[in-house]
């Protein structure tokens, strides 16, 4: 595989960007070797710089559930630069996607568009210590929740501890008002709702860990979160940026029919362009401004082009069937990876829910915690299958804790091909 022209690119990306990249994810440091240069997608397939095609799995991790540049969308968007790209005022088009999500969200009334997931998480939880007058957060090992100064620590030395800093350039007095715990742990929730009676805000999850692998949680945790929150009168708060609308037009809230207080939303409503949002119910939100004192605003919220993408993208997965469908090419691809390793005794296999996988080396029925991930052993073999994927024309995020994605483009035989693939190269990653 001819790779000159995105190494050619990369050694320019050095002088211009960190790490040569605009985002750590894309940096190829987990698997080794220098990042592909995309030149194009179209449907299920990635074309890099020097020509290389590959059955995409990565997805732009995520929003892309019809695929690369699907008609109703590019339509949408050229239709609407044509009118121009920002006003910095509202727009029909807001409303129309507004209204299209509300009617169809059973568990949330209303609705603020942002820019980005991190920027949705950081406004829920804003509006969530707003809302309750209270201060700290719990949040989980293993979940992200974008790059916000208070989420982004890690877990203290004790069972309820205050978190530290898990990134240079965050004051730990930022830190400080965050209680990292581990997931699936109902003790150490108690112990901690003990421990800051009356001064937690809200209890923070992606209520499908989709950042540090799939750590699927069940809906047993979830709910006896929800349960501590009414008991204890705190917040709890769905990051949806990824499992919303991705499983489920509700989400994980309405796959697992759980109500939070709050939601954040990204990836998907923006058809591909910048988007994210958060939403609650009329009570909560009435406490956002221009209509309540907690602060939140953006010049780019609600870009009409985005609004556009995303109410083309959003139409699309109303569509009877649609998830089952995804659902189901999902389920068949992993079931023969799964079957294929099993039969070779590998340790290894696919996570999935919905239309989201992960790659996991283990022999654990099933990985519900970021403690029972074995890096050490996750690292290596790792870099090894997603070389070997590349070489056979599969594409798949470059981190071993990053998650794949099925979209609308995927047909019978993509995902035929990349089963192939994913055998073959596993038989190269444990037998040569």
């Amino acid at each position: 595989m001819k790779r000159d022209k995105s190494h050619a690119l990369y050694e320019k990306a050095l002088n211009l960007f960190p790490g040569g990249v605009n985002s750590p994810v894309r940096a190829f440091k987990a698997v080794g070797g220098n990042p592909l240069f995309i030149e194009r997608g179209s449907g299920s397939r990635l074309y890099d710089a020097d020509g290389n095609a590959f059955i995409d799995f990565c997805c732009s991790y995520g929003p892309l559930i019809l695929g690369h540049a699907p008609e109703e969308v590019t339509a949408a968007v050229t239709e609407t630069v044509k009118n121009g790209t920002t006003f910095g005022a509202p727009t029909v088009l807001e409303n129309e996607l507004a209204e299209l999500i509300l009617n169809h969200h059973s568990y949330i009334e209303k609705i603020r568009f942002v820019n980005s997931g991190t920027e949705a998480a950081m406004s829920a939880i804003r509006l969530a210590r707003g809302f309750t007058g209270r201060n700290k957060i719990i949040k989980f090992e293993g979940c992200y929740h974008g790059h916000v100064d208070a989420l982004l620590v890690k877990a203290g030395s004790g069972l309820a501890t205050l978190g530290t800093s898990d990134s240079a350039g965050v004051p730990d007095a930022y830190a400080s008002e965050t209680v990292v715990l581990p997931l699936n742990d109902r003790e150490a929730v108690e112990t901690a709702v003990k421990k800051y009676k009356g001064d937690i805000a809200a209890i923070a999850i992606e209520p499908i860990p989709a950042n540090n692998g799939l750590l699927l949680q069940g809906k047993e945790f979830l709910q006896f979160l929800r349960d501590v929150c009414d008991r204890e009168g705190i917040a709890l708060f769905f990051d949806e940026v990824i499992s919303g609308f991705r499983v489920d037009f509700e989400g994980a809230a309405g796959y697992y029919g759980i109500r939070p207080d709050l939601i954040a939303f990204g990836k998907i409503i923006g058809g591909g362009l910048p988007v994210g949002a958060y939403g609650a119910r009329n009570e909560i939100m009435a406490c956002v401004a221009p209509e309540g004192p907690v602060y939140q605003a953006g010049t780019l919220s609600g870009n009409p082009v985005a609004m556009a993408a995303g109410l083309a993208q959003i139409k699309a997965c109303l569509a009877p069937g649609f998830y089952e469908t995804l659902a189901a090419k999902t389920s068949g691809m992993a079931a023969g990876i799964n079957d294929y390793a099993r039969s070779k005794g590998y340790a290894f296999k696919v996570v999935h829910i919905g239309s989201i996988f992960w790659v996991a080396f283990t022999e654990k029925s099933e990985v519900r915690a970021s403690a029972e991930i074995d890096a050490k052993k996750m690292t290596p073999l790792f870099g090894r299958l997603h070389a070997a994927l590349l070489e056979r024309g599969v594409y798949i995020g470059p981190s071993g804790y990053e998650v794949g994605f099925v979209s609308r483009a995927h047909s019978a035989e993509d995902l035929k091909t990349a089963e192939k693939a994913f055998c073959d190269a596993l038989d190269q990653v444990f037998i040569n």
